[in-house]
């Protein structure tokens, strides 16, 4: 029974953030179809923003109504409204239509917006309900929503999405000569399976962790609930979130900080850590800085300091950049190290990577090394250790103010989410409007050599 409960958990977390997950690296692909192109990830990260109306609502329903919204209903609703937007996704993704005489994605945006209001909303649902269970199972859940993130990026791997190749092309030149121009003509090749298919594949892990919600919900509540086994009722209080939308409404940093969480949930809490002001303006400053960098300005300049090097750098950065979240919260639920000194250098090193990865999309569509392999090396270990380091820092400072009290972790959720925002609303005016940023082909556009 015990192994049945672990495997049910571990797949019930599966459909926490596997939608978002998955249309972040499936970017390589759709970003050269619909019309928005290289700005497609700035509309993203907005509209993942925008989604956070689905736990404020929660929260205010728990405020002004408490004890009438339940948990089992909200999730049975948002998994379901995940799995028919997964399905509506395949055969409506690339639609497109007129909106303030431009083309623009409408179907996708409209779709995306209800797959980020699911995985927004299961930030603050979830996991309460998984405080029923004994508290050994909290771990296996965040392995599962660990594995939210890395599923979709080994599976776009396989997919071997946004591939291309430089190709020659000719054709008859004016009227008067009539020789044959040669030209190179960007040609992507196939890839293993379709975006469709993917959406689908999508679809199934939103189904299994619907019935593994179903099962875990029918269990009789009589296996192992000896009060010894059970969590604290401190705890509980901590992770029932609903009295802050904040710390669990934002997706990457739920993430990581929900990895940090599981392990401090297993025990009772710890007495207060003892901070001085300065360490704690530092600690939230952290938090702000890093939730800004990696949910905001980052995300929405990638295709420009990727594609300039080719499809296959895009591709493997944000297929990578997806499994390095998980492992960087595996990594830091056994091995922690809460020294200020060391997250403040594992966060200057973190910000070193993202400010290359800034620079190189300020440089489109010539950045450094543009055209070798050198270059495509660089960018792609640049976001990987990017996502690494930050997301390392994401789950200390989670756990750090989760053993100092629940209001520390409340402000934390709060500085999660202000970091977000601004680093999203930032962003986008920059590549949409003021369009800062350039695009080009990789094949077409002639750059000097920068080293």
């Amino acid at each position: 029974m015990a192994l049945l409960v672990h495997m049910l958990a571990c797949a019930f977390g599966l459909g926490s953030w596997v939608a978002v997950n998955g249309l972040w690296v499936e970017l390589p692909l759709i970003v050269n179809t619909l019309p928005e192109g290289w700005e497609l990830p700035s509309y993203l990260t907005v509209i993942i923003q925008l989604a956070n109306l689905g736990p404020l609502l929660v929260t205010l329903m728990h405020k002004l109504c408490p004890g009438r919204l339940k948990e089992q209903v909200v999730i049975y609703s948002i998994l379901s409204i995940g799995i028919l937007s997964c399905i509506l996704l395949a055969f409506f993704w690339d639609r497109t239509m007129i909106v303030a005489g431009a083309l623009h994605s409408t179907a996708f945006f409209i779709i995306t917006f209800f797959l980020s209001l699911v995985d927004c909303t299961s930030s603050v649902t979830f996991l309460p309900f998984m405080m029923q269970l004994p508290a050994k199972y909290i771990t296996t859940y965040y392995i599962g929503e660990g594995l939210s993130g890395f599923i979709p990026g080994v599976a776009a791997l396989a997919q071997g999405v946004g591939i291309a190749k430089c190709v020659n092309s000719s054709q008859t030149g004016g009227n008067h000569t009539g020789e044959n121009v040669w030209s190179l003509h960007t040609e992507y090749l196939p890839p293993n399976f379709s975006t469709e298919v993917f959406f689908f594949f999508l679809a199934a892990m939103m189904c299994l962790s619907l019935a593994a919600f179903v099962a875990l919900n029918r269990l009789p509540r009589t296996f192992e609930l000896s009060t010894e086994n059970l969590v604290p009722d401190a705890v509980a209080s901590v992770s029932s979130g609903l009295d802050n939308p904040g710390a669990e409404t934002d997706g990457e940093a739920v993430k990581c900080q929900g990895q940090g969480e599981g392990e401090a949930q297993s025990r009772p809490l710890l007495s207060a850590s003892k901070h001085s002001v300065y360490q704690l303006m530092f600690i939230y400053f952290l938090v702000v800085w890093v939730n800004t960098a990696t949910n905001g300005l980052l995300p929405s300049v990638q295709t420009y300091s990727c594609m300039p090097y080719g499809n296959l750098a895009y591709h493997l950065s944000a297929a990578l950049a997806s499994v390095a979240n998980p492992v960087a919260c595996t990594i830091a639920m056994f091995f922690q190290n809460r020294s200020l000194v060391f997250l403040g250098v594992l966060t200057v090193l973190g910000t070193g990577f993202g400010s290359y990865n800034m620079a190189m999309a300020a440089m489109s569509p010539c950045p450094l090394f543009h055209g070798t392999a050198v270059g495509q090396v660089i960018i792609v270990l640049s976001w990987l250790s990017f996502t690494g380091t930050l997301s390392y820092v994401k789950v200390m400072v989670g756990v750090i103010l989760r053993d100092r009290s629940h209001s520390a972790l409340v402000w934390c959720g709060a500085a999660t989410q202000i970091g977000s925002l601004v680093g999203s609303v930032t962003m986008f005016p920059l590549v949409n409007v003021y369009r800062l940023f350039k695009s080009g082909d990789f094949c077409n556009t002639k750059c000097p050599l920068r080293y």
